[in-house]
């Protein structure tokens, strides 16, 4: 066995026996790739791996994601998310199941700037929940609308999960990716509102009644400065005033003087929200520096290539292989959170379906929406677990339940893989791709 072959079996059982004993993934990671590295370059190793940890970090592109983070955890904390949930029954009170249906509008649009869907489904279960209840929802009917449509907010833009495949991705506009989550994550969104409209008349979960005019103006009033953040910060970029990084960094100043103003947020409760923000950029950010050693790993032991070699073989039907990636990403997204999933798959399967001309904007959708749906499933599944936590369900009270939801949204992803006009539609209108 040649020492490359040698390293990159060394890596791929170091992987998963630290993984099977319960290594967090990042760690995971960082030693499996660390331990190949000193197979194939063994005096220089650690020089080696701090360059590449380094060089993976050192992006502009990347500056995005703590600030995106921190304005997330401002909104949640500055009573934006309860405006938004206003603006969201105007939109979904005369459907069947309103609040639910309310629940699943508020969470597109929470995620829209968040770009987090497990705090959309925190924040919005947290307000929701407790009114559905008094309405005479179920728990388990409340449960699973809040959280099939907590992924929504990590297509519909801006999305961290997209900042970190354009930078493995390379030369892929950030700008370009958001445009093209948009159909993608409102097509996720309307798939869920029909199956929770199908479920309420079959519940009697019916519309109370009407809103005044003058609570739809107050509601208005109170909610359009909270709407605006979305039109500012991605028409900014859209229209060249700022980069994506840059527009990051608006959100956080918009949104902070939006809580001051709203007095929902005081001067001593910055630093818990910063702290907290800090976490949780960490955990990201050093899963792009482990995963800077192991794409290095990668490259040199051309794993990448043997495993194109290994589905070319295997077939060359670019819509069969596209079904074998849709199934690889829906079985590795119920195991492994996004950020390492496109940290790991990215490099090996983009070379593939770049070689037939698939745009990579496209394909990167492709990916974030599989990776989606592993959010929903055990035993990762992190909006799963928080949706259930916010409440107060357990999980096999709602599994059979979310299976519809399921067969919606996997059609969805069939569309979106199959059809490259609802990702490219809306980046070719603005001359992005």
């Amino acid at each position: 066995m040649s020492v490359t072959a040698l390293a990159g079996l060394v890596m791929i059982l170091a992987i998963f026996a630290t993984l099977a004993i319960g290594f967090p993934i990042g760690l995971s990671i960082g030693i499996g790739s660390a331990a190949a590295l000193f197979i194939i370059l063994p005096p220089t190793a650690a020089f080696t791996c701090a360059q590449k940890m380094f060089k993976s970090v050192n992006s502009f592109s990347l500056l995005a994601i703590p600030f995106f983070v921190l304005a997330g955890n401002i909104m949640n904390n500055g009573g934006i998310a309860k405006r938004l949930v206003g603006c969201a029954q105007l939109v979904a009170h005369r459907l069947p199941g309103a609040l639910a249906q309310t629940n699943i509008v508020a969470n597109m649009l929470f995620g829209a700037m968040s770009g987090s869907g497990v705090a959309a489904a925190v924040a919005m279960g947290g307000i929701l929940g407790p009114m559905e209840k008094e309405e005479g929802y179920s728990d388990e009917y409340s449960a699973v609308c809040n959280i099939v449509s907590g992924p929504t907010g990590m297509m519909i833009p801006p999305s961290n999960i997209m900042i970190v495949y354009a930078t493995v991705a390379g030369s892929v506009s950030v700008a370009a990716l958001f445009m093209a989550g948009y159909i993608p994550g409102i097509l996720w969104g309307l798939a869920c509102m029909v199956i929770a409209a199908i479920m309420a008349k079959k519940n009697g979960y019916v519309s109370k009644g009407h809103y005044t005019f003058k609570f739809v103006m107050k509601t208005l009033w109170e909610g359009i400065p909270s709407l605006l953040m979305i039109v500012v910060v991605i028409g900014g970029i859209l229209g060249g005033i700022f980069t994506a990084t840059e527009g990051s960094a608006i959100a956080v100043l918009y949104s902070l003087v939006l809580s001051f103003i709203y007095g929902t947020i005081r001067i001593k409760d910055l630093p818990g929200i910063i702290w907290s923000s800090v976490k949780t950029t960490a955990v990201i950010e050093y899963l792009v520096c482990v995963s800077g050693i192991m794409g290095y790993v990668m490259s040199y032991t051309h794993i990448p290539a043997l495993v194109a070699n290994a589905i070319l073989s295997f077939t060359t039907n670019k819509y069969v292989i596209l079904l074998i990636m849709n199934i690889i990403h829906l079985i590795v997204g119920c195991f492994m959170d996004p950020t390492p999933a496109v940290l790991i798959f990215t490099p090996i399967f983009l070379p593939i379906v770049l070689t037939w001309g698939m745009s990579p904007v496209h394909f990167g959708l492709m990916m974030v929406m599989n990776l989606c749906v592993g959010t929903l499933t055990p035993p990762v599944g992190a909006i799963l677990f928080a949706g259930c936590r916010v409440n107060h369900v357990k999980i096999e009270q709602i599994i059979k339940m979310m299976l519809p939801y399921f067969v919606v949204i996997i059609i969805c992803l069939f569309l979106i893989t199959y059809v490259p006009w609802f990702t490219m539609v809306l980046p070719k209108a603005v001359g992005l791709a």
